[in-house]
């Protein structure tokens, strides 16, 4: 199968293309280094020549709900439109857990990104997982210093590459709307993640909204549950 990844050179891309090379699968790393740009278009109908599924993992850092709105909007439609120019089957596309109950500007631009997906051309696969443990390093490294700050909120983390291998299984079978959520095996604060990756530094926690506080980013219904505990990813790293 020849399957594009989208975003396929961010760090969770990364994770996404190797594991469908290990499956066999000729992939298409579409990103601008690889002269694709999913913002204005250019390198796309090249890029999806002859392309089987699209797995898009395209990302924008921002707190800005117009920044993510503008973001997720042009990147799928351009995306959608390519692909139904080539002739793609299946896309598939990752997205989070509560991103329909938070109100936080980049969950603003999740929720329109699902919504093109799922009225768009292309038969598609929508999975929904919840913050990655790598999450909890990367709020570390935003604040500079010896105290970090932790959002309030209850997560329960997943492993980045059991999301890959859910991804690329999803994308090796038929379109299916909405998957079945993906999370991680334990309920866990933020606090308590950043502290034991943060060798002593403070860590304070903030206010992030009731939804966070009170579970909106916890799968309310029926899930798959990954495997590797924040313990043990902390531990390999």
């Amino acid at each position: 199968m020849r399957i594009a990844v989208a975003g396929g050179t961010g760090w969770v891309g990364r994770l996404v293309v190797e594991r469908a090379r290990e499956q066999g699968h000729e992939v298409v790393v579409m990103s601008r280094s690889s002269g694709v740009d999913l913002i204005t278009g250019a390198g796309l109908d090249d890029a999806l020549r002859g392309v089987d599924v699209v797995i898009d993992v395209a990302n924008v850092t921002t707190l800005s709900r117009k920044t993510s709105v503008a973001f997720f909007e042009t990147e799928t439609r351009n995306l959608l439109a390519a692909e139904e120019r080539a002739g793609v089957r299946h896309h598939v596309l990752l997205s989070i857990v509560g991103v329909d109950r938070v109100d936080s500007g980049y969950y603003f631009g999740k929720r329109r990104q699902e919504e093109l997906a799922l009225a768009g051309p292309i038969p598609v696969t929508l999975l929904r997982v919840t913050q990655f443990h790598e999450f909890a390093a990367q709020m570390l490294d935003k604040v500079p210093g010896p105290v970090k700050v932790a959002p309030l909120m209850l997560s329960r983390p997943v492993a980045a590459s059991e999301v890959a291998v859910e991804l690329v299984r999803l994308a090796e079978g038929p379109a299916q709307g909405r998957a079945t959520e993906l999370a991680g095996p334990e309920v866990l604060t933020m606090a308590s993640m950043m502290r034991r990756l943060a060798r002593g530094k403070l860590v304070l926690t903030v206010p992030a909204g009731k939804a966070m506080a009170n579970g909106g980013v916890l799968p309310t219904g029926d899930f798959r549950s990954g495997k590797i505990t924040f313990e043990q990813w902390a531990a390999s790293r």
